[in-house]
């Protein structure tokens, strides 16, 4: 297909992993970066980069979705992990004591000190509960010595913890690449101890929201800059909020800081996403409706800007209005790629604007999404001579692992996890009857 920089060239490239498991006996980090002691193309002139959107699950964290990861690691043996937020879903029952709907609304405690020390004591339990989800699917990473970054989503924070105070629970841990945020200036980079990379530099601007340089092999120069993004939350009056305007100044200066085209990595899509898919009358094969802004219009993938494989599952779910953002992605020749997960049941890349758009899907068990054998990593693989076209591909949960270990029917807008936050549609109460009707559904495609 014409004009696509993110190149997957034949279909065949999404179905099965391409490289082999880590051989047991070798203890060296899985990481080829971290044997270099810095992200790093290596002598094969590969590097790559696993991402993991949308684990969304509670304290315990689905057994599945963790072998899922396990198996993802070990296929695709990547330099790096990304997690594109919503890891923790705020709204679990679990974390009820602590909720909060959105950041702008306080948190409502009781007067007195008797209540302030209650509100301390729910506040380090949530702390901790959070801890043992984070330290399990993250224990695979850490097993193999991979590196790894985190950004956020719109559930993370509604556990009751803000996105620094989750930035600080997360560098607990062995691999974590995310910085301490700069008083004043983000032009100065910084190592991060226990990240497993001594020798990386890493450009910080805010929780959630850094540049990771990566050199070229044996060379300290930068080829490659890989953009965190935290995209936000929840808008005042309504739907998805906007990137800070400290993240947005920062989108506009980090290619300059390292000297070469950028990757964001981020949770909430853009409204461009809109721009790959073509619009059909509702009662076309197939089609979905938008979201919200785009609500009462019906879209399909346009095959002509998108890859073999592309699947809408569901309306793009951006915010209400243009953020700016995408305009700065596209703006000068800083940046050639961006990645959101957010949509559990979208699949698909294309390019619009000369800029190729990603949309992964779900890779945990916990929340709504797509066929359980279809939930999937996704894997980049770039090459040093083209460094700005990667290849990518999902790791699917069927390929790698096979049936799911549980008889739940995963399907849109209904799971089992109560939803202290009300923020899911359950469009039918009966999910019986929903997973009889899906079934039938199924067998007549």
């Amino acid at each position: 297909m014409a004009g696509l920089t993110l190149a997957d060239r034949a279909a065949s490239d999404l179905s099965k992993p391409r490289i082999r498991p880590v051989d047991p006996d070798d203890m060296r980090p899985v990481s080829v970066s971290a044997r270099l002691g810095r992200l790093q193309f290596h002598d094969s002139g590969k590097f790559r980069v696993l991402v993991l959107a949308d684990i969304q699950d509670g304290p315990k964290v689905n057994k599945d979705t963790i072998k899922l990861i396990e198996a993802a690691l070990d296929s695709s043996r990547p330099d790096i992990v990304i997690f594109s937020g919503n890891q923790i879903a705020g709204y679990d029952q679990a974390y009820a004591k602590t909720f909060r709907k959105r950041t702008w609304t306080p948190q409502k405690w009781p007067m007195g000190a008797a209540a302030t020390s209650q509100r301390d004591t729910e506040l380090e339990h949530t702390r901790e509960l959070v801890r043992q989800e984070i330290s399990q699917f993250l224990s695979p990473l850490i097993e193999r010595r991979i590196p790894w970054a985190v950004t956020y989503g719109n559930h993370d924070f509604q556990c009751g913890l803000s996105c620094a105070e989750l930035d600080e629970i997360y560098r607990e841990f062995p691999g974590c690449l995310n910085p301490e945020p700069p008083i004043k200036r983000s032009d100065r980079p910084r190592k991060q101890p226990g990240s497993g990379l001594p020798d990386q530099y890493i450009y910080p601007c805010e929780a959630g929201t850094f540049l990771l340089p990566v050199s070229e092999d044996r060379k300290s120069d930068s080829v490659l800059g890989l953009v965190v993004f935290n995209s936000g939350d929840y808008g005042k009056l309504g739907g998805y909020g906007a990137p800070s305007q400290r993240a947005l100044d920062f989108l506009k200066v980090a290619p300059s800081l390292i000297g070469a085209k950028s990757m964001v990595f981020q949770h909430i899509p853009v409204p461009q996403y809109y721009d790959l898919l073509k619009e059909v009358p509702a009662t076309a094969a197939h089609a979905v409706e938008g979201y919200r802004t785009f609500a009462g219009h019906n879209y399909v993938i346009d095959e002509n800007k998108t890859l073999p494989g592309s699947f809408l599952g569901e309306g793009i779910s951006c915010p209400d209005t243009d953020t700016g953002e995408f305009d700065i992605l596209k703006s000068g020749d800083g940046y050639f790629a961006l990645l959101a997960g957010h949509d559990h049941r979208n699949r698909f890349v294309g390019t619009t604007d000369g800029l190729t758009l990603v949309a992964t899907p779900t890779c945990g068990f916990g929340s709504y999404g797509p066929a359980p054998a279809q939930r999937a990593a996704r894997l980049l693989e770039f090459d040093i001579r083209h460094p700005y076209e990667p290849r990518t591909q999902l790791l699917e949960f069927g390929d790698l692992v096979g049936k799911a270990s549980s008889g739940k029917a995963y399907t849109y807008a209904l799971n089992g996890t109560p939803d202290a936050a009300k923020e899911g549609t359950n469009l039918l109460r009966r999910p019986r009857l929903l997973a009889q009707i899906l079934r039938k559904m199924h067998l007549k495609k």
